[in-house]
């Protein structure tokens, strides 16, 4: 089952992201803590959104953290999934694909033309269900990213 994050979900999420860091080799990464997250997500004024997939019993078994981004060139807004995870144990139980069916529901729902991702190019296990969903990469484009010192610096604070 899926269904909206609700701010008791904030400590399941946290531990999930901890999980998803973990696997991705980066728990040195991964240093918001419950209180930002319930702020992003429950805040006065969110900035993310989250679904939780649950197992039969309601165990938080997987989630799918977003946002939304706005294409210029299509002049609509779209998601960006910032994170999709599901824990190991409950991996090919169809979860992660109803997370991404959701999301790809809002989207046509709303009008958003666009459900975009990254991921980690040696995650083949991920790129091949990614791929058996229709999902293409975005060849030719490379990801930036500007963080701590290299971020102050150029803000003006370094």
């Amino acid at each position: 089952m899926i269904r909206t994050a609700v701010p008791e979900d904030v400590p399941a999420i946290h531990a999930m992201i901890r999980e998803l860091a973990e696997y991705e080799k980066a728990p040195h990464e991964a240093r918001a803590t419950e209180a930002q997250l319930h702020e992003a997500l429950f805040g006065e004024r969110p900035a993310a959104y989250a679904h939780i997939a649950e197992a039969d019993d309601g165990e938080p078994v997987g989630f799918a953290l977003w946002f939304l981004n706005f294409s210029t060139w299509r002049g609509v807004h779209g998601i960006y999934l910032e994170d999709l995870y599901v824990r190991p144990q409950r991996r090919g139980g169809g979860h992660g694909k109803a997370l991404l069916r959701e999301l790809a529901r809002i989207c046509v729902e709303r009008g958003y033309q666009r459900l975009e991702w990254s991921v980690l190019d040696w995650n083949a296990p991920s790129i091949a269900f990614y791929e058996s969903l229709g999902a293409r990469p975005q060849d030719g484009w490379t990801v930036y990213r500007l963080t701590d010192g290299s971020l102050a610096e150029l803000g003006g604070r370094g």
